[in-house]
């Protein structure tokens, strides 16, 4: 089995981080263990006396592509003082949720599996989203053996398009299986380019996500987000929508949130939804 440690950098908080709505193939266990599969790893993450421990990666791996995947080579105190300065300047709300949030990263995931899994996300809550993803991922995702296990890779386009509708719609998608074959016809024929998308400004970006069915603002959104690392991108859903008219009922400029609204949301989604006792 293949192990890694790194330093943990302050304001990193596992268990947190995969549970903030952000990731669905990751499992929290009961001793705080967060494991799930990234690309084709499996990876188990620890943290214990300002370590991280992760199994399923050495440690050049580890180094190269797990410390940004958890996007541990940024500077949340820097980024935290930008939130403040532009959300303190309504109430103290956002102080309060940094307390409570601390510790919540934003991944830096896979664009094409993110983007699916967020039109499998409309409608729909954390625990469902993660079962159907598990489906897809068991029907249609290459597998790969780690440890004498058998674990599946997310599927690529190609593999979700020639699924098409009907066995996409058997893992338990409902209407948004007409949504992901039109997003994989669209990547596979070149129509829509995700590192293109990549490199677009944020309104563009959107204009162009939106150009696939199903495809809305708050999906697009979360996209842009969670898949592309646009830090400036606020989705706006029904916990957010309550947030906004329940802490800032006198309104709030969402295009003068500066660079890191985003992460500004998960704190507001996580310290709202912890309130109500951790549901979704």
């Amino acid at each position: 089995m293949k192990n890694a440690v790194l330093d943990c950098p302050k304001h990193f908080d596992p268990p947190k981080t995969f549970d903030c709505g952000q990731c669905f193939r990751f499992d929290i266990s009961s001793e705080g263990l967060v494991s799930g599969v990234i690309g084709k790893r499996f990876i188990t993450i620890e943290k214990r006396d300002g370590k991280l421990y992760l199994s399923g990666v050495d440690q050049s791996g580890a180094e190269k592509e797990i410390v940004p995947y958890l996007g541990l080579d940024e500077d949340y105190d820097e980024i935290n003082r930008d939130i403040e300065e532009h959300f303190g300047v309504y109430n103290n709300t956002i102080f309060e949720a940094e307390k409570i949030s601390d510790g919540i990263r934003i991944l830096r995931q896979d664009k094409w599996e993110t983007l699916v899994s967020f039109i499998i996300s409309q409608n729909n809550n954390i625990g469902r989203i993660k079962k159907i993803v598990e489906r897809i991922c068991e029907r249609f995702g290459e597998p790969f053996v780690q440890d004498g296990k058998m674990y599946y890779a997310f599927p690529t386009p190609q593999a979700l398009k020639n699924a098409g509708k009907e066995n996409i719609f058997s893992c338990g998608t409902g209407f948004r299986d007409k949504y992901i074959v039109d997003c994989a016809e669209k990547v596979c024929s070149g129509e829509i380019d995700l590192e293109k998308v990549s490199g677009q400004n944020t309104e563009d970006a959107m204009q162009t996500l939106c150009s696939i069915k199903g495809v809305g603002p708050k999906v697009a959104s979360c996209a842009l987000l969670f898949g592309f690392h646009r830090t400036e991108s606020f989705p706006v859903d029904v916990w957010i929508k309550r947030v906004l008219e329940k802490y800032y009922s006198n309104g709030i400029d969402l295009k003068n949130i500066g660079n890191y609204g985003g992460i500004a949301q998960q704190y507001l989604f996580y310290y709202e939804r912890y309130q109500n006792g951790g549901s979704n």
